[in-house]
């Protein structure tokens, strides 16, 4: 969530010399700094719960899971992000210690204040990795997650997936039952008669 802006222009370079040293973190955007808010108990369940499920799925292959802390570089348009949960498979990001220039997988969890932003202008920046083959939002409130899987065309194509479902991320050869993501979550859907 972006909650201040910084007035003066700030480049790559100092930008990711301070995150290592700040105590909240910030997300870049050509040259301004905007600080990030915390998330709900719902958020950090669902990030949590997706992140057990990928990195268990992926243990013992050339691919890492990373969980909020970690930044995605987007170099063409000279951005860093803060995914929620993502994945990459690609040697050339064991080089970067504090940033992942090539993930193939990318998950957001939305929240109330993100979720135009996620699903607009931050998708729109994520699609300018070549890399990336889905880009998933899911809902920390109702049991609803959406996948955006580029197509052979390089066309974005929505597979969403919802209660009772089994969801299928096709970059990573994933499988789970949608039920394991909500583990532990109240959802609002399940409150409704």
């Amino acid at each position: 969530m972006v909650i201040s802006q910084s007035e003066y222009y700030i480049s790559p370079e100092e930008y990711l010399e301070g995150e290592k040293f700040s105590e909240i973190k910030h997300e870049y955007i050509d040259g301004q700094v905007y600080a990030m808010s915390g998330a709900s108990d719902a958020h950090v369940t669902v990030s949590l719960n997706v992140s057990l499920l990928l990195r268990n799925h992926l243990r013992g292959s050339d691919c890492r899971v990373y969980m909020a802390d970690m930044k995605a570089q987007i170099d063409v348009i000279n951005r860093y992000f803060y995914p929620d949960v993502m994945v990459t498979c690609d040697t050339q990001d064991k080089e970067f210690e504090y940033f992942k220039s090539h993930p193939c997988l990318i998950i957001e969890v939305l929240s109330e204040s993100t979720e135009g932003y996620d699903r607009g202008k931050k998708f729109a920046s994520y699609r300018h990795l070549e890399s990336l083959q889905e880009y998933v939002l899911i809902s920390p409130q109702q049991t609803t997650v959406e996948c955006f899987r580029r197509n052979e065309e390089g066309h974005w194509v929505l597979y969403p997936y919802g209660k009772e479902e089994e969801v299928y991320l096709a970059s990573v050869d994933f499988r789970c039952a949608i039920a394991q993501i909500y583990e532990d979550v109240l959802l609002i859907d399940e409150n409704i008669s």
